[in-house]
């Protein structure tokens, strides 16, 4: 006999309907108005259920803050050319957003998730962290690699959020082969261009004091 909460044998999976529904509640409510059990009623599913996938209303948040697995599959190949890196990534990224509707409504979700709480943003940042630093790990340069990934993510998703939610009129007329062409150096320098050094910005900061 299956416990109380556990899908039965053969049934369809009903992750996908439990984290569509909370990505639109959180996005909807917030993080601290959102129930486990108004997330099961507009899934159609037991709260058991919700509690048997992910324990609790924090472990749900987590996961509607997890990028798609195909977002991370769209981009493999993204950086074979390390040259041309970033234009290839704003290409891919934009690809997704413009055809892989699913995709882009999830992404979507996950950004307005993020800025529902504070608690809700602190997991995304450290989930959008992880997984730009992980998308380009193998082309960006040893040094300041975590600055360089935040710059990289900042970047694409302000592009995303204005882009595509906010929908900026300048932003919004521009072809996708516009924004692959003007952002994608930005991206390229990111990856690998010049950074200045920590000690050496502090140095200057310190000398331009003194000097008034």
């Amino acid at each position: 006999m299956r416990s109380r909460g556990r899908p039965r044998a053969g049934s369809t999976d009903n992750r996908s309907l439990v984290l569509a529904a909370a990505r639109e509640l959180f996005s909807e409510l917030g993080f601290d108005r959102t129930t486990m059990r108004a997330v099961a009623a507009r899934a159609g599913v037991d709260p058991a259920l919700i509690h048997h996938y992910y324990g609790n209303k924090d472990g749900l948040l987590a996961a509607t803050l997890t990028p798609p697995a195909a977002a991370a599959q769209l981009l493999t190949g993204a950086f074979d050319d390390p040259d041309n890196a970033g234009e290839e990534l704003v290409r891919r990224v934009i690809d997704v957003w413009e055809t892989h509707l699913e995709v882009r409504e999830q992404m979507a979700a996950m950004l307005r998730t993020g800025l529902s709480h504070e608690h809700a943003a602190a997991l995304l940042r450290d989930t959008h962290r992880t997984f730009v630093l992980a998308a380009v790990g193998d082309v960006v340069a040893d040094d300041r690699r975590e600055f360089r990934a935040a710059l990289i993510g900042c970047h694409l998703a302000g592009l995303l959020l204005a882009r595509y939610l906010l929908k900026v009129p300048g932003l919004t007329a521009a072809t996708p082969a516009e924004l692959v062409a003007t952002v994608g150096p930005v991206i390229q320098h990111y990856l690998t261009g010049a950074i200045p050094e920590r000690s050496k910005l502090a140095e200057s900061d310190s000398n331009g004091h003194r000097s008034r």
